[in-house]
């Protein structure tokens, strides 16, 4: 899946959506239109009317990132209020090929030509690579349904199915995604919060699953 495909997506969702699927609480989601700090793309101003707000794909991902760098690293909201910013500006295209990097409170912006910006100061704690997270909406919002018992834990590789990659069995969900959290360092619990859909043996034989062998 390229680039430019993984990010289309034409939806709209709604609050309540957008909570299931992203983490932020409705209360939270509130909060944050009241103060002006996220205002979804479509807002027709009128609080009288159902799905007065409705949230686009790209306002997912970014009230996805903005929750983990809030609730999971306590950046500051001044501080988150300028990564909104920039996420805001980045393109399909610089979507996919960027990196957060969390350093003591700060949040840096890596793209894959190794570029940064709007560096901060302190050990790097966390590193969240966004083209994982488009990978992982997608996932969100698709949801399978409940699998075969005996495909639990297990790879499979299908003709036609995510270009013939090795996958979950039982799913889409390719074993090079799973890989990725796992080598940015996310924990076997947080791989599990982006895949709601996978149990803990899913995502340990996509770990150990070797490629080659």
């Amino acid at each position: 899946m390229s680039g430019r495909e993984s990010m289309n997506v034409i939806a709209a969702f709604t609050e309540d959506q957008a909570a299931r699927l992203t983490g932020v609480s409705k209360r939270q989601l509130a909060s944050w239109y009241k103060s002006g700090f996220f205002v979804p793309s479509i807002d027709f101003h009128e609080s009288g009317r159902a799905y007065s707000r409705l949230y686009s794909f790209r306002d997912l991902l970014s009230l996805r990132v903005l929750n983990q760098l809030r609730n999971e690293t306590r950046v500051s909201f001044p501080h988150l209020r300028e990564v909104k910013e920039e996420l805001s500006h980045l393109g399909d295209e610089r979507w996919v090929k960027s990196i957060l990097y969390v350093r003591g409170k700060k949040v840096v912006i890596e793209r894959e030509n190794a570029t940064r910006y709007e560096a901060g100061s302190g050990q790097e704690v966390l590193q969240i690579p966004l083209k994982i997270v488009v990978s992982g909406m997608h996932e969100r919002i698709k949801q399978l349904g409940v699998r075969d018992a005996d495909k639990i834990g297990s790879i499979e590789r299908k003709r036609g199915v995510v270009h013939n990659q090795a996958v979950i069995a039982g799913t889409r969900v390719p074993v090079s995604s799973v890989k990725s959290f796992a080598d940015a360092g996310y924990s076997v619990d947080q791989i599990k919060r982006e895949y709601p859909s996978l149990t803990e043996d899913d995502i340990r034989a996509a770990i150990a699953f070797d490629e080659a062998a």
